[in-house]
């Protein structure tokens, strides 16, 4: 998983030091979206993407666990009312999609958008940490497997938007695959280039050590855009 890196370092210092719980948080409200997208009064026919999509969210529910366990007060209260904030707003685009919308087209419809939309805040939220890499010349805090699974992801379902543009979720004309899935290559792309430009130059503290010991982990678990 690209996270365990960053979560063994949180396990065996204690301590969640300058990391976020931006990226896990974003992911955990996406995946969810995908889960009820997936379900048959939404989008029929689409096991994959409730079994992808829920895989991936107890996967972010077992880090945001762990990031509760170590963090400091300030860092709980952020977690637990930013996740409120999640269950309040997935509960009523719920009761919206099943008591306001009619018929599977116009609900896959809707909730793809949405889907989409939080797609792309999952994409981006790991650039929440850009300002501090910036500041402090260092990446120690930011998650290079989380990048790198950012842009990798991005560019697959880029291709996939290109090569089959047919089979996108949504209305044709959106092309919504295509838009956030290319936002995310881009974001990707930035967070790589600004982790490469502040490692190269030798300021990155100790996580030079942390990411040679860990290259043999597989780029997947905190799954972004996890459609299927």
């Amino acid at each position: 998983m690209n996270c365990r890196p960053t979560f063994y370092k949180i396990i065996k210092q204690k301590s969640v030091e300058e990391f976020k719980p931006d990226p896990y948080i974003a992911t955990v409200l996406n995946c969810a979206f995908w889960v009820f997208y997936g379900m048959p009064f939404v989008h029929p026919n689409s096991h994959l993407v409730v079994t992808i999509n829920g895989v991936g969210l107890v996967f972010e529910f077992v880090y945001l666990a762990i990031f509760f366990i170590y963090a400091t007060n300030k860092g709980r209260r952020k977690v637990s009312l930013l996740l409120l904030i999640e269950a309040i707003f997935f509960a009523a685009i719920i009761l919206v999609t099943m008591f306001v919308l009619h018929g599977t087209t116009r609900r896959s419809l809707v909730v793809g958008i949405i889907c989409d939309v939080f797609n792309v805040m999952m994409y981006v939220s790991p650039l929440t940490i850009m300002a501090k890499v910036i500041k402090t010349k260092s990446v120690k805090y930011m998650p290079f497997w989380l990048s790198l699974t950012n842009f990798l992801n991005g560019v697959c379902w880029t291709t996939y938007a290109l090569i089959h543009p047919s089979t996108s979720m949504f209305c044709s004309w959106m092309k919504s695959p295509f838009i956030s899935n290319s936002i995310g290559a881009i974001s990707g792309l930035v967070q790589l280039l600004l982790y490469g430009f502040y490692y190269c130059r030798g300021e990155n503290n100790d996580n030079g050590v942390e990411l040679q010991n860990t290259t043999q982990v597989p780029v997947s678990g905190c799954s972004p855009d996890l459609e299927a």
